[in-house]
């Protein structure tokens, strides 16, 4: 099994942020308002706590979670160092989430590889689901809008389709 001293204090925080960053991805690809940001923001958050308090079935992304939810309860930002900004902030995320692909390909057991773009990729899916976009009012609006599916796609082409 691979653990937290198989890698460098500077790969096991871009994995620990990981989650966070696919879900950035979504809420980059299409922009709603604040609302819609804050239920994305929060999916991404949620998958990573959830994976923390009832585990993944993987101890790699197990340790991961509750290093991350571990931050979080000591008020520590667990994306800190990453700040993707303006009109490069899309490929940014996505070189960002194939520099942790790689990190975890060259350190981890194929097994835990797989788990963990599987964990990255239900992070950016639940970010998706969280908020309808587009519409007036709620009508005509959609679940995954076609900016964010785009995003989706990218990710599962970045992360070798795991899932």
């Amino acid at each position: 099994m691979t653990t937290k001293a198989d890698f460098t204090d500077e790969e096991w925080t871009r994995l620990e942020r990981g989650p966070l960053v696919a879900g950035m991805a979504i809420t980059f690809a299409d922009p709603g308002g604040p609302i819609e940001a804050l239920k994305e923001s929060l999916a991404a958050v949620k998958t990573v706590a959830e994976a923390a308090r009832i585990g993944t079935g993987n101890e790699l992304v197990d340790a991961l979670a509750k290093d991350v939810a571990e931050k979080a309860q000591k008020r520590e930002n667990p994306i800190k160092g990453f700040k993707p900004r303006g009109t490069t902030a899309g490929a940014e995320i996505l070189d960002e989430l194939r520099a942790v692909d790689e990190i975890v390909a060259q350190k981890a057991t194929p097994e835990e590889a797989e788990a963990y773009r599987k964990w990255l990729l239900d992070a950016a899916q639940r970010t998706a689901d969280a908020a309808k976009e587009g519409g007036f009012l709620g009508f005509n609006a959609v679940r995954v809008s076609e900016g964010e599916q785009k995003m989706l796609d990218r990710l599962g082409e970045v992360l070798g389709n795991a899932g």
